[in-house]
């Protein structure tokens, strides 16, 4: 009968069948909630094994050239909107503690290694497969291969130790990525943070309001005042004997104006210092009507950046300030707020947070666009040119003086770096980057579905005959340490001692286990663009050091 046929016979047709029914059942469940817990794509992976079991006992092949192809296009599509979304704060953030994150995540990579080589030490396990459970654990497939490879260089007659390592990897994955869920479910339950922001995130900008009482800047103009410092500041509005006004760079500072600015958190005491005081009411909250804190008539509008000809345009080049009377404070882009400094360039999509008489802000919306139709077309070039470009970087061999064998970046490595930079720097290029929200999460998580379910097929035939045997049984052991001592311990010290919050803990930690799955559960759970950023920061480093060390230690220890 045709439709046995379809299920049965191996082609491209019964995979998407395969797969339609695993994801379906995987995300069915993964819905389920217990004491507010649940679980989501994660479950995806294991309804992939079941599935690989049950076509295994009954005799199905599935498309070995297919079933190859599938989980890496769903890794590179996962890892690369991944980078995008976080590209424009991710140099941001490597300033405000990007360095301090990738401290901790090579934190847990040492502590994961050294738990390896204990191991090794005291149990029967040979080093090959002591380093296939390690690449289970961290659920780190390109670690694997750069293992075998260099284990084949030194020794080539031991195909079979290689064979045994992947084993060994294949058996260690699934408890890696428990091993690691457990663990973000633990740390979630002693953190003690809001794991969900109430207001919309702000990332670098504040907003304070500061008295002139400097005589130093007594009748200097705000471009004098503030080219003493290079941190950007947006004065937004003046207030002088009763009357605010919109002030342009060539405003005449006087004692006791009031100014309201917009700046970086980390630059209000220089700016309180330079101009000599700073009013302690709280400009931040969320609940402050704009419109109606002065009486002036100023308004505070978003606009849209939605002409495909502003894209990688300075702000200051296009002299809104001046000829207009507004102040452009704010960018918002992917989730954050940027100060708009007049060197800052526009992107497709961004939301400009402007200020001034409503007349003058609807001008800005038509030289801008302001058209949200515009945004609900995909920007499709940019997307295939950078897998293009990231699959091409991951591809690329870097030679180590003094290693037999060249290290790769990988189908991981490589897409994600490039994402991370096109979303920073894509508007250079005039590369249309903008994607709503919404767009991108369904990309990342089609991707990672897809990644999941595939994985889960390829371990799922005969993986519980391996599962329980006497080796198979202390693999699994070893894995389960491995994935959560180690993390634990990090995940404490980073939080006691370094003061992240429940969703940095997180990313760093999914990054340094190389685990979007458990990553998916801490964007569900807490702060996504956080946590997302703190992933994106210590991933590729991550990688790296992991692909390294692999080899480092299999020229050390074989």
């Amino acid at each position: 009968m045709w439709l046995i046929d379809l299920f049965t016979q191996p082609s491209y047709l019964q995979l998407v069948l395969i797969l339609s029914v695993v994801c379906a059942i995987g995300l069915s469940l993964g819905q389920i909630s217990i004491k507010g817990v649940s679980l989501g794509v994660t479950l995806v992976f294991f309804a992939g094994m079941v599935g690989g079991e049950v076509l295994d006992r009954i005799g199905v092949p599935v498309d070995s050239g297919m079933i190859s192809f599938a989980p890496n296009f769903g890794l590179i599509l996962f890892v690369y909107a991944l980078g995008v979304q976080v590209g424009p704060g991710f140099f941001a953030s490597m300033k405000k503690g990007g360095i301090h994150l990738i401290m901790y995540g090579l934190l847990a990579i040492l502590l994961t290694t050294i738990s390896t080589i204990a191991i090794f030490a005291i149990t029967s396990m040979t080093f090959p497969e002591a380093m296939g459970v390690l690449s289970g654990s961290v659920t780190n497939t390109p670690m694997l291969g750069a293992a075998q490879q260099s284990l084949l260089d030194i020794h080539p007659e031991e195909v079979q130790q290689a064979n045994d390592m992947a084993t060994a990897c294949a058996v260690g994955y699934p408890f890696g990525v428990i091993g690691v869920l457990i663990s973000m479910i633990i740390l979630k339950a002693i953190s003690k943070d809001k794991l969900k922001r109430e207001a919309e995130p702000t990332g670098d900008t504040y907003v304070a309001e500061f008295k002139v009482n400097n005589p130093a800047i007594f009748g200097k103009t705000i471009y004098e005042v503030t080219s003493f410092t290079k941190n950007p500041i947006i004065i937004s509005r003046i207030s002088r004997n009763g009357n605010v006004t919109i002030p342009a760079s060539t405003t005449v500072l006087q004692e006791n104006d009031h100014l309201m600015a917009v700046l970086r958190k980390d630059d209000v005491e220089s700016f309180k210092i330079l101009f000599g005081g700073k009013e302690n009411k709280d400009w931040n909250n969320p609940d402050i009507d704009w419109n109606n804190i002065d009486g002036s008539g100023l308004v505070s509008a978003h606009v849209l950046v939605t002409k495909k000809e502003l894209n990688g345009v300075k702000i200051g080049t296009l002299h809104l300030r001046n000829t207009l009377g507004i102040n452009i404070t704010r960018v918002g882009r992917a989730g954050i707020q940027l100060v708009a400094y007049p060197g800052l360039r526009l992107q497709l999509g961004d939301r400009l947070t402007i200020v001034g008489e409503q007349s003058a802000i609807n001008k800005v919306g038509e030289i801008l666009g302001n058209e949200v139709k515009e945004l609900k077309n995909p920007n499709l070039v940019a997307l295939f040119v950078g897998l293009f470009l990231g699959v091409v970087l991951g591809s690329i061999p870097i030679v180590i003086p003094g290693m037999s064998t060249p290290i790769k970046l990988g189908i991981a490595g490589g897409p994600i770096l490039v994402g991370i930079l096109i979303g920073a720097y894509g508007s250079r290029l005039n590369l249309t980057t903008y994607s709503t929200r919404s767009a991108n999460l369904m990309l990342r998580q089609f991707g990672i579905v897809l990644y999941l379910a595939c994985l889960g097929l390829n371990a799922g035939a005969g993986f519980f005959e391996t599962v329980f045997c006497s080796k198979g049984l202390m693999w699994i052991l070893v894995s389960l340490f491995i994935a959560t001592v180690p993390v634990l311990i990090t995940g404490y010290v980073a939080k006691k001692w370094g003061g992240l919050d429940y969703a940095q803990n997180a990313g760093l930690l999914c990054a340094a286990m190389a685990n979007p799955m458990a990553l998916t559960y801490a964007n569900t759970n807490s702060d996504e663009q956080e946590a997302s950023e703190a992933y994106a920061t210590v991933y590729p480093f991550g990688m790296f050091v992991r692909v390294i060390s692999a080899q480092l230690l299999m020229l050390i220890f074989v």
